[in-house]
């Protein structure tokens, strides 16, 4: 008796209907606006508020100008009164201030070029500050000249000087602090691609934790020998700068193996969506915080790229300030990311050990007819 052999002619694989290939084309565009309108947004509405700026003198002084500077600039500066320069000073290696006036006998202005943008605004203070005693020094001679009788110009206006003092200048390695802002994209990127890559390329949540840590520590190594020793982009201590690094990169990595370990390749989207979509354009690493419009500035801070650009920044030129906030930020992400990749790790274990359960169950089943055949 002959068969009829069976056909072996390859399926056709169906194509896509042409309506959805326009509109998923069509949709995909979409995320160009998206993008575009996520990094320039801060630009377009860069409008600088609540600028922190320290003002001491001589009390007379102080109520003359201060009235004046909140009048002209509005909202731009948020001014508080200090005791002296000296607080000043201090309060800008703190970074509770951008700057300070002090007025009095020798007026000055105290700059900090190591804030990045930020410090442009209060530069732009030198000449309206410099016109303005000018013309205090102007009234003050045609006030005396008037007192005594005598023609206004008669008595010459005392020269004043207005001295600009830069309390925290870049170093001469980077004078303009272009290198300094440009560590900071080696982060974003370097977290994101080691997420993303140990995600798809290592199975096994347990496995993707060791790697990220792994990852993190080699990274920060190598990015800080190569912006400290190589470039001069940032200064401070070398441990400690490659202990920032090293958990920035960590703190963006980690999210991206954790969500992928609780929704499978979906979780990769945590990196491009949140990390470089919402946080980078808020972070405050292209324009400060006081730049960004509502409270976004600070939201800016509660993500990995905010906490790393303010805590490398802080490292290198303001040892002095508070960067607790920024430390504490970051762990928090990095740990956060490890716990849920651990949760994913158990869920596999849980799945393995009921397969296991299930394929002995089965084998017990389809066992149990034999031996009855056999005891028969």
């Amino acid at each position: 008796m002959s068969t009829t052999p069976e056909s072996t002619t390859p399926s056709v694989p169906q194509k896509t209907p042409m309506w959805r290939t326009i509109t998923l084309s069509t949709v995909l565009t979409a995320l160009i606006a998206v993008v575009l309108l996520a990094f320039s947004w801060p630009a377009l509405t860069a409008e600088p508020k609540g600028v922190a700026l320290a003002l001491t003198g001589p009390e007379a002084a102080v109520s003359a100008v201060q009235p004046l500077l909140e009048e002209q600039a509005g909202d731009t500066f948020d001014i508080t009164t200090v005791d002296d320069r000296d607080a000043a000073v201090e309060g800008i290696e703190q970074r509770d201030y951008a700057g300070a006036i002090i007025l009095g006998t020798e007026p000055e202005l105290l700059t900090a070029s190591a804030n990045g943008t930020i410090n442009q605004v209060i530069a732009g203070l030198a000449d309206p500050l410099q016109e303005a005693l000018d013309a205090q020094a102007t009234a003050q001679a045609a006030a005396m000249a008037d007192a005594q009788g005598l023609d206004a110009s008669a008595i010459a206006a005392p020269e004043i000087t207005l001295a600009v003092t830069d309390v925290v200048p870049l170093s001469e390695d980077d004078p303009n602090g272009s290198l300094l802002t440009s560590a900071f994209f080696p982060i974003l990127f370097g977290g994101m691609i080691g997420g993303i890559v140990i995600s798809t390329a290592i199975v096994g949540s347990l496995r993707r934790i060791v790697g990220v840590t792994v990852y993190s520590a080699v990274g920060g190594l190598v990015l800080t020998s190569i912006l400290q020793n190589w470039f001069g982009a940032i200064q401070g201590d070398f441990l400690t700068n490659w202990g920032a690094f090293a958990l920035a990169i960590g703190a963006i990595a980690a999210p991206i193996i954790g969500f992928v370990g609780l929704l499978g390749r979906a979780g990769i989207a945590v990196g491009p969506v949140v990390m470089m979509l919402f946080a980078n354009p808020i972070s405050g690493a292209a324009l400060p915080a006081q730049f960004l419009p509502g409270i976004w500035g600070t939201v800016g801070q509660w993500f990995p790229p905010g906490a790393a650009a303010t805590l490398v920044r802080e490292l290198s030129y303001f040892p002095d300030a508070n960067m607790l906030f920024s430390w504490l930020v970051l762990g928090a992400w990095f740990v956060g990311g490890l716990l849920l990749a651990f949760v994913g790790h158990l869920r596999e274990q849980r799945r393995a050990a009921t397969a296991l359960v299930m394929s002995t169950t089965a084998a017990t089943t389809d066992a149990a007819p034999a031996e009855q055949l056999v005891r028969a």
